[in-house]
Order: structure tokens, then sequence, then C-alpha cells
């Protein structure tokens, strides 16, 4: 077999080998592997703020960012003697030995492996039970613009001060935001999602128009503040992350002047550099700004006793003894008084985002009435785990709609059976031995 091309790096006083450096990563744009690993250097301070002694889930793109990726959970058994690692407990009880990154030797080993992204837990391996940080990720349903994004974000920050945290935004480098706050790691998993429920609730009480704290996506509107990004196992892309987006766009940190004024699309592989060179991490101090939960647990228990019970987990997730029926609202059964079903259709299922959402442009160009009468949010486009990696589900909710007009049952197209994964092998599922990964993008 002919040799595999590569190039040493010295970091840290560490050999690391970049192999395939001339692979393309973005065909499109011409960047390579060795781009992406030295775009990561560039800003390697501020990256390792955001990942430092954190265990990592590995997303790993090994054909580039138009290829599938699979997710490791488990560090290699092969691994340089330097890549350190740290055992994590997922919520089934199953364990496994996680890649923890704190310095640029490290970070240029994973982003060698084909991670684009980083994707680092809540938590430091000094305390793997308690996370010190509040993850609030801003999550916009179709059709809703940045600017409403914004306005959301606002009220986020205006709750994050009367409870005494502060808020640390960045653009997602996809089509949301999010804003961390650090807190003393003093509570368990549940209790720090606790407090994540209770202000998305207070927000969209704030703001009902724009946000709102709603679970199941066909009673989503707006900005959908996602409180279960802080349950155990859940892990977000962590600042300078370049996401698997045609621009190569980067989650980037700002001052909240900066960010509330800010355009997404100014921030990619190609200009982070120099910004990052010219004026540093603006998230440099957030180490310093530690606070407490407490008041938003205050809040909570006011909730609560107001009647609102617990929201939803995700569907791994054993139910809690406070948790509202699991069931999305197209599914519920009839109760008394009764409560008509949400019209919810699936009209595809896929394997690739792309295809099901090829699926979705045939279907509005078999009904384009219906299509013609949909706002924006009617349209859900589902990300679900199958044993290694992603498939995609597309759904229309017809509430809007008179049911006379609704379209004649038919099989999804394309109809994908997720299920057909377990029956094979290969690299990505040994990879995850036998763990269903369940991160987020």
């Amino acid at each position: 077999m002919p040799k595999v091309e590569q190039q040493m790096l010295s970091l840290d006083g560490i050999e690391v080998p970049v192999t395939n450096p001339r692979k393309m990563f973005w065909p499109k744009l011409g960047i390579t592997k060795l781009d992406l690993v030295r775009y990561y250097l560039s800003v390697a301070e501020g990256a390792l703020r955001g990942v430092a002694r954190r265990p990592m889930i590995l997303k790993r793109y090994v054909n580039g960012v138009e290829g599938e990726p699979f997710y490791q959970k488990r560090a290699a058994e092969k691994r340089p003697p330097w890549v350190e690692t740290v055992t994590f407990t997922f919520p089934s009880g199953r364990t496994a030995d996680e890649v923890v990154v704190t310095n640029r030797a490290q970070l240029a080993y994973i982003v060698n492996l084909g991670c684009v992204d980083l994707n680092p837990h809540a938590i430091r391996r000094e305390d793997m039970d308690r996370p010190d940080e509040l993850r609030i990720d801003l999550d916009p349903v179709p059709g809703v613009p940045w600017s409403q994004i914004l306005e959301v974000a606002a009220v986020v920050r205006e709750v994050l001060s009367e409870v005494g945290l502060v808020g640390w935004p960045k653009t997602s480098g996809s089509r949301g935001a999010h804003i961390w706050a650090r807190i003393e790691p003093a509570w368990p998993f549940t209790v720090v999602r606790r407090a994540a429920v209770a202000l998305a609730r207070e927000v969209e009480r704030r703001a009902p128009r724009i946000a709102t704290a709603k679970w199941w996506k066909e009673e989503r509107h707006g900005v959908f503040l996602d409180f279960n990004q802080n349950a155990r196992d859940r892990t977000t892309c962590s600042v300078y992350s370049v996401r698997p987006v045609p621009d190569a766009r980067v989650s980037y940190p700002l001052t909240w002047d900066e960010f509330l004024r800010c355009n997404p699309a100014d921030y990619t592989l190609a200009t982070v550099p120099a910004l990052y060179a010219a004026h540093g991490d603006a998230h440099a101090r957030i180490d310093e700004a530690v606070g407490t939960l407490s008041p938003l647990l205050a809040l909570a228990d006011r909730q609560e006793a107001d009647g609102q019970s617990d929201a939803p987990w995700p569907p791994h997730f054993g139910k809690g003894d406070a948790e509202a029926p699991r069931v999305a609202p197209s599914r519920a059964k009839q109760a008394a008084p009764p409560k008509p079903k949400l019209p919810v259709i699936t009209i595809a299922n896929a394997k690739l985002k792309v295809d099901a959402l090829a699926g979705l442009e045939r279907w509005k160009e078999r009904h384009p009435d219906l299509a013609a009468r949909l706002p924006p949010e009617a349209y859900l486009v589902d990300s679900n785990r199958g044993r290694s990696s992603m498939w995609y589900r597309v759904r229309v909710n017809l509430k809007t709609i008179p049911a006379s007009d609704h379209p004649p049952p038919a099989d999804p197209d394309p109809n994908y059976d997720w299920k057909s994964e377990y029956a094979g092998s290969g690299a990505a599922a040994a990879a995850t031995q036998g763990d269903r990964s369940e991160s987020n993008e």
C-alpha cells in the first residue's frame, strides 16, 4: 500500500502528525484538513478556554463536510500517550473514556481525526457530576430572522442579570445563537436543567410573541430556548468551532454590544483568525464570572407552585416524577375535556438531510396551494440519532388548514428505515462500541 502523506507539527514540545493534509474538507472553498488544523492553532488560546478539561464527543467528518459524519464517544485504544481521557457516565449507566483537550497538541490531534467542530460536555474532569456552565441555546424555527433571535437574546440577558448571572453570547455558526453562564459546580445535571427550564419559561412569559419554552416542535413558534441542552449527556459546539456548513462559518464569541449588532455570516474560517489577532477573545474573562443558581431555582419553585410541571426530557431519559405526559400533542390520547390532536403528517424520512429537504420540496410541488398557505413554523425538520449517525424526518403541521383541505394519506418520500443501520457494520459502528450518542448539533 502507498504510504499515507503526513505533515508533522511541533506543538508544546510534541510532534503531532497531520495525515492527508491536502485532503479537501470544503471542496468548493478549497479548504483542506491542514487549513482547518492551522485555523484552530491560530485561535488556540480562545478555543482551549472553551473546551479545557472537558470530556468531548468526537464528531468526525473523515470525508470532509460533504460526507456523512459519525460520532465517537470512546477514545481510540491505540492513541498517543500524551492524549488525555476521563471516564464519563451516561444516563444508561454505561461509561466511556472520552478525550479531554488541554493543549495545542491535543487540539490538533482531534482535528486531524476529522473533528470540524468541538463538542464538549458542560463539566470539568475535576467534577464529572456537577456542571460549571449553564447553557442557553436559542434555536429558531424556520423563517425566523436573525433580528428576532437578537430580541430574544436581549430578554435572556435581562433575566440573567436579575438573577445575578453573567451571560456570554456567541453566534452558533448555524442558524441560532448561544449564551453561556459560568456557575458554581455545586448542583447535579438535573438541577441545572431545572434552572434552565425556569429561565426559558420566564423569557417566554416576558416575550410570548417571539420566544417559546415548548419542547414539542409542533407547538413551537419564534425562538425556542432549548433547556434540554443542560441534560447529562448533551454537548454543544464550543467557542471558535467551525461548523460543517457551506461557508465554513464559526461559532464566534462576542461582547454584548458587538453581538446585538452582528451579522453571523461575517465570522468564518477565513475571517476569524485576523479578527482574533486584532481584537483577542471577547470571552477571555468568562471564568472569572462565576455565579449561583439559587435565584433561578427559587423561580422554578414559584413556577411549580403555580402548577407548571417539569418539562419533557429527551426520549432516552427515564420519566421524571414531576414530568408531564411525554407525548407529542399530535399523538396524545383523547381526554376529558377532549382536545383535538394536532394534524401532523410525515412527508419524508431520509438518511441525509439534503435528501429529506428535497422530499419537502417535492411535497410542496405536489401541493402548491397548501404550501402557499402554510406558515414557516408548519415545517418540522427533525434530526434523529441512529446507531452512529443521524437520520432526518420532515413533518408538516396542518393545524392552520381546514380538515377538508388536507391531502390524502401517502407514504413518505423518501422513506428511509433508520433501523436498517443495525443490520450493518463498519468503522463508524465500531467507533461507538454499542452506545448511542446523544450530542446536539
